[in-house]
């Protein structure tokens, strides 16, 4: 009878991933992140350590939304306070410059609550324009556009 093998966090080796999405629709652009971060694309992928690479997305200003979820999108957030219900759609988000924010989100509530979700969190980093501070760390480019002809907006 062979057992289960669970790697542990000190086997993990990880990589850099450099992502351009510039035209690249939010939604699926943030399922792929999710898998990376998480570790999920690696054939050791073990639910409770966190296994997965760093990714660093740049050009994020340039996103593409699909349908009416520049406008209709809402996101929620509570004061605290009685009554404090507040919320903001996309658009305004994106004109006080919080897209940063709006990626971060969207991979965000793509992973599982807890301690492990803010671990996994803290490997992407987002960039509004074409320059991070990254290099160093040699980044392999991955091109998500080319996964699937529905990942692009571009014309």
């Amino acid at each position: 009878m062979s057992a289960t093998s669970f790697v542990k966090a000190s086997d993990v080796s990880r990589k850099w991933y450099l992502i351009d999405a510039e035209g690249l629709v939010l939604g699926r652009m943030a399922v792929v992140i999710a898998n990376i971060l998480r570790g999920k694309n690696k054939p050791f992928f073990t639910p409770h350590v966190d296994c997965g690479d760093n990714v660093v997305v740049i050009n994020a200003d340039k996103v593409a939304l699909t349908g009416k979820k520049l406008t209709d999108k809402k996101y929620y957030w509570h004061t605290g306070y009685p009554g404090g219900i507040k919320n903001r759609n996309m658009k305004q988000l994106m004109e006080e410059n919080r897209i940063d924010r709006i990626v971060t989100n969207a991979v965000k509530r793509m992973i599982n609550k807890g301690p492990l979700q803010r671990q996994v969190l803290s490997k992407l980093k987002v960039y509004k324009g074409s320059e991070h501070p990254h290099m160093a760390q040699q980044p392999e480019v991955l091109d998500v556009a080319s996964m699937n002809k529905k990942n692009s907006r571009r014309n």
